[in-house]
Formats: C-alpha cells, structure tokens, sequence
C-alpha cells in the first residue's frame, strides 16, 4: 500500500531509539523528510542523516523552549506536515505512592506531557499553513490501565489522551487530525535495557531480569499474542495514521499490546 508520504515533513521526538527510532526509519522508508530531536544523537541517527532525509538535533525536550526550537527546524526541508510525540519515560515506583516526590512527579508531567503540549503548539501554527496535518502522539495502555507501579506515569499518559482528543475537536474543521497509539510493554530499552522497567523491578523483588520479564508477561493475564510489541510494529501503525489513507481518523486511540489489556 502505497502511503503517500513521499517528500512530505516529520518532526519526531525521542528518535534516537526504541519507537522512536523506528518510526524515523520507517519514515524514511517512505520517502518521507524527518527532523529527529533525541537527547543524544546516536550512531543510527547519523546513518540516517547521511541518507540526506534525517536532520538529528541535539535537544533536551525537558526545557521549556526546546521543542520549539526543534520544530522551527522544520524549514529545513521546507516546511511541517507531520509530528509524532514520542518522547517520554516511565519509572518504577517500587516503594509506593507516598514515596513519589513533588520534583519525580513534576520531571514526569514535564517531559511526558509538557514536551508533547510544547511540541504540538509550536507545530500547529505551520501544519494550518500546509492547509492539513496530523499529529500522532504515542501514549500508552496506562492511560487507562492505571498501575500503582507506575502511578505519575499513567495519570500523565492520561492526560495526553485527553489533550489529543480535545485538540482533534478544535482543529479539525481546519484541516488537521490528532490521533494517539497506546502501546503495551514494547521491546525497547525503555522495558528491556540494562535500567528499563524490567531490570529495575528484577533489582527490587530480589529476581533474576529473565523472571521479571516473565512476570511482567504474565501481569494481567499476560499478552494474548505471548511476546512484547516489536517497535517496527508500532510505527506501522503510527505511519498509517500519519498518512491521508487515515484521513478521516480524528480524536481516536488505537491499542497495541497484544491482548494485554482485558477491558472493553
């Protein structure tokens, strides 16, 4: 299926690694133009730089005027057409609600909201200019699976659901489309790296990281599919969702978890 993304314009955020990476190599496939902001440009990023379609930039999303300054970047290739929030991290709260702090609360809200709130309104401005856009932001099943474990990070992914939702309904008579893709656990380092989710619940139960994977697996239910989400796979559902063949997909949430969630 052809997508029809040739030549168009991406911000990404958080695209050094994991989906973030994905979703810029997917991109690129496509014949697609990415600005990719990451913390850290990684060896990836620089190969596909060289391909002339990737410029990596070297931002904190963190501070206030960074995502800004990443998405004015943009006219590097002449304008903006499509953005991706992704960037974000989750920390285990091994030791319970009372022991989440103001300032891990505040770190959490600003860059696994505040980043996408930045990004996303210094991008509209240019995506009503093209006439049409779209904006995919990548939330999680803790939107609405709220984890004790994880307990700033769900009611902030809660919150971007909402933003998008609110932003599909002001924007849409103008052309642009806001869409968010809920991930389970995901084969990345943010689950699988050496101080992902996995390594950092194995350390506090005292277990090897090979049983706490295999518990995580087994958390509610465990995955109908038996395996993790590849990051490739999500990023073919955020490119479908970029692309005009979702154009009149607006203000929706699509699961990707492998039958982790149970609910309706």
């Amino acid at each position: 299926m052809d997508l029809r993304l040739t030549d168009k314009v991406a911000v990404v955020t958080g695209a050094s690694k994991g989906i973030g990476l994905a979703v810029t190599r997917a991109l690129v496939a496509e014949g697609a133009k990415v600005v990719a902001g990451a913390r850290s440009i990684t060896d990836e990023l620089v190969a596909l730089s060289d391909t002339g379609q990737v410029l990596a930039v070297a931002v904190d999303l963190s501070e206030a005027g960074a995502p800004a300054e990443l998405v004015s970047r943009s006219s590097h290739f002449g304008g903006l057409d499509i953005v991706v929030n992704n960037v974000g991290a989750v920390t285990p709260r091994t030791t319970g609600f009372l022991e989440v702090s103001d300032d891990d609360w505040l770190a959490t809200l600003n860059l696994t909201l505040m980043a996408a709130v930045r990004t996303t309104r210094a991008a509209i401005p240019l995506l009503l200019e093209r006439g049409r856009g779209t904006v995919v932001t990548i939330c999680s099943v803790n939107a609405y699976l709220p984890d004790p474990g994880v307990v700033d990070y769900s009611a902030t992914k809660a919150a971007v659901w909402n933003l998008s939702k609110s932003l599909s309904k002001e924007y849409g008579p103008r052309g642009l489309r806001f869409n968010t893709v809920s991930p389970g656990p995901v084969s990345t380092p943010l689950w699988l790296g050496e101080t992902g989710v996995a390594a950092t619940v194995a350390a506090s139960l005292g277990v090897s990281f090979d049983e706490a994977r295999r518990r995580i697996i087994e958390e509610a239910g465990g995955f109908s599919t038996g395996r993790f989400t590849e990051p490739e796979e999500v990023a073919d559902l955020v490119l479908v969702l970029a692309s005009e063949r979702a154009g009149n997909v607006t203000g929706a949430d699509f699961l990707i978890d492998g039958g982790f969630t149970k609910q309706l």
